[in-house]
């Protein structure tokens, strides 16, 4: 038996970030940062002043992901960021700024 490759298997997460997150560019910037890693999903303000976002790729790219978003672009200031892996079928087939 094969193991299987963490590079071949799609996880998905969700992520919430919270901090000055809205009106710094936040949202445009993940979207080139997710298009660089070739990541898959969206990213969405919320009412409460955080965004969102879904991302799905390989470990490999979701980790990386993950890694930045903690940051974010330079005129973002990233409190808290809070992710958890969601099991779903749905395959995006691109990433999107809602």
């Amino acid at each position: 038996m094969s193991e299987p490759d963490l590079d071949a298997r799609l996880e998905t997460y969700y992520v919430r970030v919270r901090g000055t997150v809205q009106g710094v560019g936040f949202r445009h910037a993940t979207v080139r940062q997710a298009h660089a890693l070739r990541i898959r999903g969206y990213v969405a303000n919320l009412e409460d002043g955080s965004v969102e976002a879904v991302i799905q790729g390989t470990a490999n790219q979701v980790d990386r992901m993950l890694s930045w978003l903690r940051h974010g672009p330079p005129l973002a200031r990233v409190s808290a960021v809070e992710s958890e892996e969601r099991h779903t079928e749905k395959r995006y087939e691109r990433f999107e700024q809602h």
